[in-house]
């Protein structure tokens, strides 16, 4: 059998069975519907393989219902229990069995309340304030998968609503990373292995790497995912996405002395591609491949003038 991805298969087993579920015995409230496969979970970005099918792998899928004003607790009740009588196995693989008033990640789900956990806002109305510091995983769960129909249109507008970060935003927090690039790497990372303290030098060394992946996705203008898919999502990014070998080499490395001569240079050659890319971007103009000057030139180009004056670490 080949390896099919968990997207692949949830869209199968909805046109296989789902769909005839919902004309048949929705038709009253097909209207208001959406369904898809989107939230936590490998198979929901794409990146799921035979190692993840340990645990929450299955034929299922996401019904996504607005407000009890449009569709009231009995017909969500009605359709999560027709959702639980769906086939039990489809194309050799077991569906998890869910609770009566439904499962977190499959089945029948509230849009308001899908939205309120992964932004705080059933309308996925995001503060700016707030956008400095949520982590990005969780609107990337709000836009990832598909949504195989929406005829209402709700759940599309609120996921292009979260698209992706305010300009603004996007720019503190590149702002705010370049400067760690330049003080964990450029700078503490050889200081630390001058005075022999390799541990210390090693941590730095996770400091740059770090700040480096968000960067690249900042400049990629793509949500930053959960840190155990972030080096495979890296390798897909059409800008300095093949930079992953390099960044896995400092972290994954020692630190005799071969190794720290050649971490240096990686850390160098990186902060001159980022550098050029800045530029390249219209970000900044500075023509060196210091970085810390090159994360004042980036502030420098926030248009609202409250965040270009917030200190520029405010937003890591």
């Amino acid at each position: 059998m080949r390896f099919m991805k968990g997207l692949e298969l949830s869209e199968k087993f909805y046109y296989e069975y789902g769909e005839k579920m919902i004309k048949e015995g929705f038709a009253d409230v097909e209207k208001y519907l959406a369904v898809g496969l989107v939230g936590s979970g490998s198979e929901c970005f794409g990146y799921d393989d035979e190692l993840s099918r340990d645990h929450d792998f299955e034929p299922g899928f996401c019904i996504f219902i607005p407000d009890e004003d449009l569709i009231d607790s009995r017909t969500e009740f009605a359709l999560e229990r027709a959702y639980a009588k769906l086939p039990k196995e489809f194309m050799g693989y077991k569906r998890s069995p869910l609770n009566p008033v439904g499962g977190n990640r499959r089945g029948v789900i509230r849009i308001g309340r899908f939205f309120e956990m992964k932004t705080g806002d059933k309308n996925a109305d995001i503060p700016t304030d707030v956008w400095f510091h949520i982590a990005e995983q969780f609107p990337a769960e709000a836009t990832n998968g598909k949504i195989f129909f929406d005829n209402f249109g709700k759940m599309t507008e609120l996921r292009e609503k979260i698209a992706y970060l305010p300009e603004d935003v996007r720019i503190k927090k590149l702002a705010g990373n370049i400067l760690l690039m330049a003080q964990s790497g450029q700078y503490n990372y050889s200081r630390c292995i001058s005075r022999g303290e390799t541990a210390a030098a090693q941590l730095a060394v996770g400091e740059f790497v770090n700040a480096s992946l968000k960067v690249i996705f900042l400049l990629n203008k793509k949500y930053i995912p959960y840190y155990k898919w972030t080096f495979r999502a890296l390798r897909e990014l059409e800008i300095l996405g093949g930079l992953h070998n390099s960044l896995e080499y400092l972290i994954s490395s020692g630190n005799t002395a071969e190794e720290t001569e050649k971490k240096q240079g990686i850390i160098e050659d990186i902060s001159s591609l980022i550098a050029e890319e800045l530029r390249c971007q219209g970000l900044t103009k500075v023509t060196t491949n210091e970085l810390e000057q090159h994360a004042y030139s980036v502030n420098d180009k926030i248009k609202d003038s409250n965040i270009r004056n917030l200190h520029v670490l405010y937003a890591v």
